[in-house]
């Protein structure tokens, strides 16, 4: 057991963390695992999905946005918080065009995984999302706006990591939507390489390489070798594609 001033308590585990550390932050880095999709090592927290929501202190708090605090007593995985999460999956799925067999990204979408690690077998809610224009102006990249969940890993990989500032989201509530920073608003017309971190964070199906789908066997894709929380943790150990897309 850990003991000092620099340790907090998530579902009863004492653990330490560093300061400037969000809860998120201090719970990957001791191996616990907190539901997430906009959360990304290195990158700014957004607090955008509302998954990784945790309970301290008699309130709701997300644990991607929230400072580690010495002494704070933190509930995450609960059936009650676990309920809402899959109810939170599920409205993303309905909101987007998430037809899972049909999709290049299937086997390798978190979204996907998410819904397996929390048990969701059904859409629950009836479909409403609105088509949105696909973008396949660039030679390499293809942007699929129906299946965005608006995360914003895409701008926040490109405006801090690529500095490119390709991406933003422009909108409130059911009118927020993706679009692209050039005068025309195509893709073709942005510096954006395939190299970019932003091409590739996508959580989902959204942001493709052109001419790589259903590359990988059914079988050997991500999620059918590991499960959203082993990459999860490993994504923190390993920071792995933040180191290989810095830019110079």
């Amino acid at each position: 057991m850990t003991t000092g001033v620099d340790t907090i308590r998530i579902d009863g585990e004492e653990i330490p963390f560093k300061p400037g550390q969000t809860i998120m932050d201090a719970a990957l880095a001791a191996g616990i695992y907190i539901p997430h999709l906009c959360h990304y090592p290195g990158l700014p927290p957004s607090g955008n999905c509302r998954l990784c929501i945790v309970e301290t202190g008699n309130r709701s708090v997300a644990a991607c946005t929230t400072p580690a605090a010495a002494g704070q007593q933190i509930i995450s995985d609960t059936p009650e918080l676990n309920a809402t999460r899959k109810a939170i999956t599920q409205m993303l799925f309905v909101e987007g065009n998430h037809i899972c067999p049909s999709c290049e990204k299937t086997g390798n979408c978190k979204l996907q995984a998410m819904a397996y690690h929390l048990g969701m077998l059904d859409d629950h809610f009836p479909q409403f999302y609105q088509r949105r224009e696909i973008d396949a102006s660039h030679p390499e990249i293809l942007l699929d706006r129906s299946r965005c969940i608006l995360c914003d890993l895409c701008v926040r990989a490109s405006r801090d990591v690529d500095k490119k500032n390709v991406f933003a989201i422009a909108g409130r509530g059911t009118d927020a939507h993706l679009i692209v920073n050039a005068p025309s608003g195509k893709l073709a017309d942005t510096p954006m390489a395939v190299t970019d971190l932003a091409a590739r964070i996508c959580p989902v199906g959204a942001i493709l390489i052109k001419e790589k789908g259903y590359e990988v066997p059914i079988g050997e894709r991500i999620y059918d070798r590991q499960t959203i929380c082993e990459t999860g943790l490993q994504e923190y150990t390993d920071k792995p594609i933040i180191k290989k897309y810095q830019s110079k």
